[in-house]
């Protein structure tokens, strides 16, 4: 056993002792040991119940003959840190989380790893750590949160709360109405209830086969559920049960190659998934040592039907939804349809191959779950644009789009989140313009806010079929609209975006993939001549390292070592 280095030998005593210290017995260094990696934190809902979660996971690791190991990674909540500058810190916890797992499970080496995530920059950065140990690991993560309900019934969530003020700014619904909406869109623990980051990414495990079938959709807190966690502890058991040499095959880089990396987008596609699933897989993807760019991704979406959309995108169908429509399993097995080899067939992490996994899934409601014969839409439901304001591309999901799929509007311009934000409450922002907000990309920010409020605030006060917004930063998955982020190069390094002026026009066309500004060259020249990229004041050395080392959008926002 890999774990046998710190346990085995009279020159291992010292370890042994201290390992004695914890409550280990003779007979427990026999066994495989097992990092169980929690991200347990109180101040986020998806994770305030992880303690008792991994206490549930390591009673069945005991049961089935293996010794767990608790250590947490630490967790930031998108939506509490948004809109103020805790949010500059949203995307560099990836890379702490990442760092965290490698640490503990490299420095202990520890024989395999089950993995507790749930939100946010989360569950990227546990796969991430868990590529670069590269032992047996099992996802499970603690499941999304039920849906709200208005005292009159609507469903809601936590989209509907952000857009509620807008609407209550522009004085489209009373004070006791937001309230309303603020005290039910998040019931219950678990990530937030529609296709958002967090679901997006916890959807994406499933297609990677990292994590078992209804990973993405059974609610939290509930028998189903925990019988799910019982199933994960008992397989990262019986791996590493088989001996070292059997169990390496489900060491996580046999399982996330290359066809899981394409499978994941192929999903993301099929379900609309959040924005900033492109920005973790091209991270998940460069961890794994998997070739794979963002122009990749056009021609997966030319491939895929779009068959599944969920809040935001349509606010009245959530996770729960598409769980009791028959799951991830039966989406993938509808893509299938399509032939192609829409889904390439990988192994997963629970033995069988993926789609041996989905062979037997069905749509049970053809009203959440959509036909191939009929999609949403006959490609997939995020798109990469290019042009001279996006040399090296920019995200949209096309699947949250409100009016048309091709604008032409007039720049107005913001240097960071804050400015747009009072720009937009002061009636700066009409019918037909392009919002610009940047210098919130990777560097810039530093740390790439999410532009919830913004696009919220311009949903709410009934413009989100009039203007589009593009950005250097990102979005939250709730975000809908005409948004645009991940705009490379950013404003920062020099990018096309940092020199546009109030009044430039812009003009999108999302089915041709295009995203430029009309100018001349000799104005483009001339402009650049005189150019220099504003650098924000930075008190935190965590984030003056971060700047100093983070890549651009298009490179996934990787830190760069070398």
């Amino acid at each position: 056993m890999r774990s046998d280095i710190v346990k085995k030998g009279h020159n291992r005593a010292p370890h042994r002792s201290l390992l004695r210290a914890t409550g280990l017995k003779d007979e427990d260094f026999n066994k495989p040991f097992i990092g169980v990696a929690n991200s347990y934190i109180e101040i986020i809902p998806g994770h305030f119940f992880l303690d008792k979660v991994s206490a549930i996971i390591k009673d069945e690791i005991k049961k089935a003959g293996c010794v767990p190991f608790e250590f947490n990674t630490i967790g930031v909540d998108d939506g509490i840190a948004m809109g103020h500058d805790g949010m500059l810190f949203s995307l560099p916890s990836r890379e702490i989380i990442a760092n965290s797992i490698e640490t503990v499970m490299n420095a202990h080496k520890l024989d395999a790893m089950i993995a507790i995530p749930n939100c946010d920059k989360i569950v990227p950065g546990m796969i991430m750590g868990a590529l670069r140990v590269n032992v047996p690991t099992v996802f499970v993560s603690g499941g999304p949160m039920a849906k709200g309900y208005t005292k009159d019934g609507e469903p809601i969530d936590l989209a509907t709360a952000f857009e509620a003020v807008g609407k209550f700014e522009a004085g489209e619904i009373t004070e006791a109405e937001l309230t309303d909406i603020e005290c039910n869109a998040c019931p219950s623990g678990g990530s937030c209830s529609g296709m958002f980051t967090a679901n997006s990414m916890n959807t994406l495990m499933e297609a990677m086969g990292i994590a078992l079938a209804g990973n993405g959709t059974i609610l939290a807190l509930t028998k189903e559920r925990e019988e799910l966690y019982r199933k994960a502890a008992r397989r990262v058991c019986e791996i590493a049960l088989m001996g070292e040499e059997k169990s390496s095959d489900f060491n996580i880089r046999n399982i996330l190659n290359e066809n899981a990396v394409r499978n994941a987008f192929a999903v993301d596609m099929a379900m609309g998934g959040s924005s900033n699933t492109v920005l973790h897989m091209l991270a998940i993807a460069k961890e794994a040592e998997v070739d794979f760019n963002l122009e990749d991704i056009n021609k997966i979406s030319k491939r895929v039907s779009h068959i599944a959309k969920i809040s935001p995108s349509l606010s009245t169908v959530h996770m729960q939804d598409i769980d009791k429509a028959g799951g991830v399993s039966a989406v993938m097995h509808e893509m299938n349809k399509r032939g192609e080899d829409i889904l390439r067939d990988n192994l997963t992490v629970t033995g069988e191959m993926l789609k041996e996994r989905i062979a037997n899934a069905t749509i049970v409601d053809t009203n959440i779950i959509h036909t191939i014969d009929n999609p949403y839409s006959e490609v997939g439901g995020l798109a990469i644009l290019y042009g001279n304001l996006a040399e090296q591309g920019a995200v949209i999901k096309t699947a949250g789009i409100i009016g048309e799929r091709v604008f032409t509007g007039t720049a107005v311009c913001f240097n960071s989140q804050d400015e747009a934000i009072e720009g937009i409450l002061a009636g700066k922002v009409k019918a037909g313009n392009v919002v610009v907000i940047r210098y919130e990309g990777p560097r810039g920010g530093p740390g790439m806010q999410e532009m919830l409020s913004p696009t919220s605030l311009i949903m709410g006060m009934g413009l989100g079929d009039k203007v589009a917004l593009i950005t250097d930063g990102r979005f939250s998955g709730a975000t809908r609209g005409a948004s645009i982020g991940h705009v490379s190069p950013e404003a920062a390094e020099g990018g096309m975006i940092g020199l546009l002026k109030d009044g430039d026009e812009i003009h999108i066309d999302v089915d041709k993939y295009i995203l430029e500004v009309h100018l001349l060259d000799e104005e483009i020249a001339k402009r650049r001549a005189n150019f220099t990229p504003l650098v924000k004041p930075l008190k935190s050395k965590w984030l003056r390292q971060y700047r100093a080392l983070v890549t651009n959008a298009s490179s996934g926002a990787v830190l760069e070592a070398d």
